[in-house]
């Protein structure tokens, strides 16, 4: 099996602690959108990460791969058994696709870091701006009226707990973390999950691929032990168009 993305991803990150959680080997493809050559492109069409490539099937969108996988190899289920409460971890990961992928990603990480870094220019301030006063606490007061105190949304660490706390990584990278003090269940929740083995088993190699070059970064990644392919869909350069990350 295959992952085709970026350790730093949130939506790579969620394919990958669900894949912890199965106890399922993998070997990934750590690029970006930016830098994906035309076979990325033909295998994701509409240019985003993460990318599944089994020995006969292939696909794309993490949210597709996490149901996969979890419909097609035994182990811990991701989803709970209730159909109700499985209507609502599948509402949960909606949410946190759409809605935290808006405001911690591309209004808030993508202006504050990957854009500067990728195209040599500052990001968007304004939506920056927004972004802090506006929709990211509307969007924690929301959780905090969602989130347990204490333990995990159904019982056992699964895919609503992975799909929420995954944006959060990249929101800390960016210097944004949940006010204990006005969102006490976002804050607790958090630090709870990140540190759960799913998310801390590639937190070194998500520090490798933010701290190294690009041009020495695999290198890097396979000192450290990261199991990467033996060849890449990469370029050395990055390539304009629409990506999601």
């Amino acid at each position: 099996m295959k992952i085709i993305g970026s350790f730093v991803s949130p939506y790579v990150r969620k394919v990958l602690a669900c894949l912890h959680l199965k106890g399922l080997a993998y070997e990934i493809d750590p690029i970006t959108p930016f830098f994906g050559n035309d076979e990325f492109r033909r295998l994701s069409p509409l240019s985003r990460i993460p990318v599944l490539i089994a020995v006969d099937f292939t696909a794309g969108d993490s949210s597709v791969i996490c149901a996969y996988i979890d419909e097609a190899y035994p182990g811990p289920p991701l989803l709970p058994s209730d159909p109700k409460d499985r209507a609502r971890a599948r509402w949960f990961e909606e949410y946190a696709d759409t809605r935290l992928g808006d405001v911690f990603i591309w209004n808030l990480f993508y202006q504050k870091l990957v854009h500067p870094m990728v195209w040599g220019e500052p990001g968007d301030q304004q939506r920056i701006d927004k972004a802090l006063a506006e929709d990211i606490p509307e969007a924690m007061d929301y959780l905090e009226g969602q989130l347990p105190e204490s333990g995990w949304l159904f019982g056992e660490f699964g895919l609503a707990d992975i799909a929420i706390a995954t944006f959060f990584r990249n929101a800390a990278y960016v210097d944004y973390h949940p006010g204990p003090a006005r969102w006490p269940k976002v804050a607790s929740f958090v630090d709870r999950a990140l540190a759960h083995d799913a998310f801390a088993a590639t937190k070194p190699f998500e520090d490798i691929q933010r701290g190294v070059d690009i041009k020495g970064r695999r290198q890097a990644l396979l000192d450290a032990g990261a199991p990467l392919t033996s060849e890449t869909l990469g370029t050395p350069t990055p390539r304009k168009g629409k990506m999601t990350l």
